[in-house]
């Protein structure tokens, strides 16, 4: 009978509850879905301490071992993270314990991975020197300002570069934990495992961190919040710059600086993110045709869709489908 994968969650005062405890819930449901009869994971917690650990969401967590007495036999070694927030800015939280027994302990294991912000802390141990990585979008510009060495990219959700794994923020870490899983044993446990826990959907690294709503600045103009609804509302709809404007009772050049006020970008390039927005979900969600997908999301025909997503996505739309859809079949 097999032994169980060891999968060891460093972990330190302070560190963000739901990167410890997603990934643990995760690979504990796989576990008992895998065929065999005995567990195929074991999940410990490690801190620089054994015993209680408080996080961040003023819940203890019990760390079962002190960073010092892990062993060797260690399958996949994930190290959690934490976030400080001062002089109106987000900063990542970094251990110096944990960095230092970094140093030793990865070499020893088959896989390992930084949750969130604790990406910092495999970047501070060398890690990630020469690799691309992500991290919680809060903290990419931290990572990349303090380790040029590394090729930050704020968008995946999580990043696989040979045996070392990255992720975005906080249930991200479960993403990434369900993508060991089926790395372990194959994709069907990992989807029954995210069945099981009532995800919404098992979502692949490449898919971005946030949507483009989210990745706006906050707007402080309730007329240009009410009118993103409206547009999101009304997409497959002929939308233009002078309708938005005649919205809101304004020229077209004063709603156009109001608008990049509001949210850092022109009228029209907000309205064309959306829409290949809106495409994208669709490609990813269904299995409509490509002239219904350009129709329902306002791009309106095929070549106007390609060039939309060659643009923002670097691929064509059923490039883009074969990759996070692959069992997809186009009506």
């Amino acid at each position: 009978m097999p032994e169980p994968r060891t999968i060891v969650i460093a972990a330190f005062p302070g560190v963000e509850l739901l990167e410890v405890t997603g990934p643990a819930e995760v690979f504990s449901v796989a576990s008992r879905l895998v065929e065999g009869g005995a567990p195929a994971y074991r999940v410990e917690v490690a801190a620089a301490q054994a015993g209680p650990l408080p996080t961040a969401a003023g819940i203890s967590l019990v760390a079962a071992r002190s960073l010092a007495e892990v062993g060797p036999g260690v399958d996949t070694l994930l190290v959690a993270g934490a976030m400080d927030y001062e002089g109106g800015r987000y900063q990542a939280v970094v251990d110096r314990d944990v960095v230092g027994w970094l140093a030793t302990a990865a070499p020893g294991a088959r896989r390992v991975g930084g949750v969130c912000a604790g990406v910092h802390l495999l970047a501070e141990a060398g890690l990630l020197t020469g690799l691309p990585a992500t991290t919680h979008w809060l903290t990419a510009d931290q990572l990349a300002a303090q380790h040029p060495d590394i090729a930050v990219d704020p968008e995946p959700i999580f990043i696989r570069a040979g045996r070392i794994w990255t992720c975005a923020g906080v249930t991200a870490a479960m993403d990434l934990a369900l993508a060991m899983v089926a790395e372990d044993h194959g994709p069907a446990i990992a989807l029954d495992a995210a069945r099981a826990m009532v995800m919404y959907v098992k979502r692949p690294g490449g898919q971005t961190q946030f949507s483009v709503p989210l990745s706006l600045q906050a707007s402080t103009d309730d007329r240009i919040d009410e009118l993103r609804r409206w547009i999101d509302g009304n997409l497959a709809e002929r939308i233009s710059v002078e309708a938005m404007a005649a919205r809101l009772n304004l020229s077209v050049r004063h709603f156009a600086r109001v608008f990049r006020n509001c949210t850092g970008r022109t009228p029209a390039d907000y309205l064309e993110a959306v829409r290949v927005e809106a495409a994208r979900r669709l490609l990813e969600e269904s299995g409509r045709s490509l002239p219904d997908i350009a129709a329902a999301s306002g791009l309106g025909s095929v070549e106007t869709l390609h060039r939309a997503f060659r643009r923002r996505l670097g691929a064509t739309p059923a490039e883009y489908r074969r990759r996070f859809r692959p069992h997809a079949t186009a009506r």
